[in-house]
């Protein structure tokens, strides 16, 4: 030691004393990383799932008001690392814990099937006496239709008493000499294993399972199992072994029929298509498979998410060679009308190289597929529609003439919508962006109404000029020297100098999918071209890119409208 010790002498972690050299204790963070990792592989997969639609038991769907209500999913996980820290510092035995010791996860494994499991029937039926259940566990069974994360949405003092429930298998190993990383971590994994399972809407238990050992009906429940208790409430009571919802005469009595029925349900098919790509690399946690409280709001880049980008081009580059062709995200339900979403693995960045040729391929597939599954119409979404991708839709058309299904560009919707947003009395507006078909269709409508148009650039105005001539339309446009029009007319490749010399109060309306930068606090900016959908639409429980709630593009909707 030095005679006068300066800055640092001492190493940051000196009074961590042996708490450093215990291997259980430095294992905490890594089992509540795991723990929050295997539930989001759960929600994606059961959300995968239920979305193709084979083998789903519930037949409704999820809305916003669940999503918002189930977002807290994680506090557990961090109640759980709380309360291990704390038994591993103040209990005699919880800290220096070796990898495996075969007597502590038999007494773990005896304890779980006879105490806990009968100990959680009895506080569950508890739970739904009138007192109890109208306090606590009726936020649980405000999901209906349950998906995986449902199942640890709980008041805090439910989690209470399920920790001091599934505690006594761990404090008896820990009192007793004979717990290990292995029982713990085993145990943890389990509980979340059976309850994420449990809570899926759709069955994913096979009937042969039960036949190569007749008992296990009674020993394992199935996501039909607890489902029944989520739409009769007063029955399956049990936990993950069934037992002793026999043993006590609350084994609903539908479960085998619902439960075979559910096992032969095949995927649903799908009247219309819509056929979208992603954004971004980091869009694929904003869409319904991914991080579930991002899909429920509008789509903004998050700071946080950069930290996963190894992860991220990791993951989708093992994606892509796996599972390189598009993909379904979204179900949903109007009246008779059954609607997916499908994703083209491709990036917005990779359509403005102009990869045509693999982009196509993976548009002309997706077609093919819709078409065999007998989708009656398809709607190009984003870049899938653009001109010099596939003249919006035509190059497929023009492929396979013996096509039955609609291919729809959406266009004509799209340009009533903006048309629709320009203020009554607007005597001019500014064109600016790049031209598209849905930006000529909406010059042809204005130069109808005498309303005058202006462009900035020579460019823009020849070109904008020869459509509205070809067109026969009696050419109303300028070429404008200021940027003082109240009302902006914007596509993509608005520069920003552009924006910044517009006027007070300037009103932006985009012409194209792509919204343009809010750089002014001063001016109001539309969504893109889009509309509200009425309540009667179902499942609807994610943004679609950056519009609000239950609001969808119009190119989207115009797949619908050829439809009805």
């Amino acid at each position: 030691m030095a005679t006068t010790p300066g800055i640092l002498t001492d190493w940051p972690w000196k009074r961590l004393g042996s708490f450093k050299r215990d291997l259980s204790s430095f294992l905490i963070f890594p089992l509540l990383l795991w723990r929050a990792i295997h539930n989001q592989i759960w929600i994606s997969f059961s959300r995968y799932r239920t979305t193709k639609g084979n083998n789903r038991i519930v037949d409704k769907g999820l809305e916003f008001d669940q999503v918002d209500r189930e977002r807290n999913w994680d506090d557990q996980i961090l109640l759980s690392g709380i309360i291990i820290y704390l038994t591993s510092q103040i209990l005699p035995g919880g800290s220096n814990l070796p990898m495996w010791k075969t007597d502590g996860v038999i007494l773990t494994i005896l304890l779980h099937a006879s105490v806990v499991e009968f100990l959680y029937y009895w506080l569950h039926r508890v739970l739904h006496h009138h007192f109890l259940y109208s306090r606590y566990h009726s936020h649980h069974h405000s999901s209906i239709v349950t998906e995986p994360i449902t199942s640890v949405i709980h008041p805090f003092a439910e989690h209470v008493a399920y920790f001091i429930l599934f505690a006594i298998p761990l404090l008896t190993t820990i009192c007793t000499e004979t717990a290990s990383v292995a029982s713990v971590v085993g145990y943890m994994t389990f509980i979340d294993f059976m309850n994420n399972l449990g809570h899926c809407n759709f069955e994913i238990i096979p009937k042969w399972f039960f036949s190569i050992f007749p008992p296990l009906k009674y020993l394992m429940y199935t996501p039909t199992f607890h489902s029944l208790h989520h739409t009769q409430f007063r029955t399956n009571y049990s936990l993950f072994m069934p037992l002793y919802d026999y043993i006590y005469g609350t084994m609903d009595k539908s479960y085998s029929c619902l439960y075979e029925s559910s096992l032969k349900r095949r995927k649903e098919l799908s009247d219309v298509v819509h056929l979208t790509h992603l954004i971004t690399p980091g869009s694929i946690y904003h869409l319904r498979l991914g991080f579930a409280g991002l899909a429920s709001k509008p789509y903004v880049s998050k700071w946080y998410l950069r930290l996963f980008l190894p992860v991220t081009f990791l993951g989708q580059m093992v994606l892509r060679w796996l599972y390189g062709h598009s993909f379904v995200v979204e179900r949903l339900r109007f009246g008779k009308l059954k609607m997916q979403t499908w994703v083209v693995p491709k990036y917005k960045i990779e359509y403005l190289q102009w990869k045509n040729s693999s982009i196509n391929d993976l548009i002309d597939e997706a077609i093919l597929k819709a078409e065999e599954d007998g989708v009656r119409v398809l709607s190009l979404g984003l870049l899938n529609q653009s001109m010099e991708l596939n003249a919006y839709g035509e190059l497929y058309i023009n492929k396979h003439p013996q096509l039955n299904m609609k291919i729809v560009d959406g266009s004509s919707l799209a340009t009533a919508v903006v048309l629709n947003n320009i203020p009554k009395g607007t005597t001019q507006v500014l064109f600016r962006g790049k031209l598209n078909k849905v930006a000529y269709a909406i010059a042809f409508a204005l130069c109808q109404k005498g309303i005058q148009i202006a462009t900035l650039h020579p460019d823009e105005h020849e070109e904008l000029n020869k459509h509205l001539t070809d067109a026969k339309f009696a050419c109303n446009s300028v070429l404008s020297r200021c940027c003082s029009h109240k009302v902006w007319l914007v596509g993509d490749g608005v520069a920003d100098e552009e924006q910044l010399k517009a006027s007070k109060g300037t009103i932006f309306i985009p012409f194209s999918p792509f919204p343009p930068k809010k750089l002014r606090e001063d001016c109001f900016y539309h969504y893109t071209p889009s509309m509200l959908t009425p309540k009667s639409l179902e499942n609807l429980h994610s943004c679609e890119n950056w519009l609000p709630r239950r609001a969808m593009s119009a190119w989207r909707i115009a797949g619908m409208v050829h439809d009805i």
